[in-house]
């Protein structure tokens, strides 16, 4: 399947008989980058699956509050930035786990997990983002990862461009300060 510009998209999805093929057409274009992100975020694959899921059926339901303001593209993220840090915060609450031991069990994972695939630095530079904070860890994603730039990120998660660079410049100082340990 062809993959479509935001308008051609958003064309298809406002016409009744083309809405179906619009959604598609979304999921095709933007599916792989929202999943990548949200497994960066909650690491298992299982977990990002759903939440990817839950994404694009937030975006279906809410296609009629999208503005144009940014792409589509920055829409989606900030549904899956809310989704996986939505996720995190609930699942931390639930298992009644302090964020080092949810955190660890996630570097477990990263051990052991079957769907994870990476070299021992990847598996280093991923255990060492499970030590920052979520959002800290989200604006190194979104920035180091993604290639974003700091506009962008700050559409996604309506922050400052001025702290995002600072929390940038502090999840670097810890991701090296973790690293040099090791």
């Amino acid at each position: 399947m062809t993959k479509f510009g935001d308008q051609e998209i958003l064309n298809l999805i406002n016409h009744p008989s083309t809405r179906e093929k619009g959604f598609r057409q979304l999921i095709v274009t933007h599916q792989e980058r929202v999943y990548h992100l949200i497994r960066r975020m909650v690491i298992i694959h299982e977990d990002a699956d759903d939440l990817t899921q839950n994404t694009f059926i937030k975006a279906f339901k809410y296609i009629h509050k999208f503005e144009g303001q940014s792409s589509l593209f920055t829409w989606l993220y900030r549904i899956a930035t809310n989704e996986a840090l939505s996720f995190l915060e609930k699942k931390k609450k639930r298992f009644f786990l302090p964020i080092d031991d949810y955190n660890e069990t996630l570097a477990n994972y990263l051990d052991h997990g079957i769907q994870f695939t990476g070299d021992e630095i990847q598996q280093k530079l991923q255990k060492a983002l499970l030590t920052l904070p979520d959002k800290q860890r989200l604006v190194f994603h979104l920035k180091y990862q993604e290639d974003l730039s700091y506009q962008e990120i700050s559409e996604i998660t309506k922050t400052s461009v001025g702290s995002l660079k600072a929390s940038y410049h502090h999840a670097v100082k810890k991701i090296e300060q973790y690293l040099g340990e090791d």
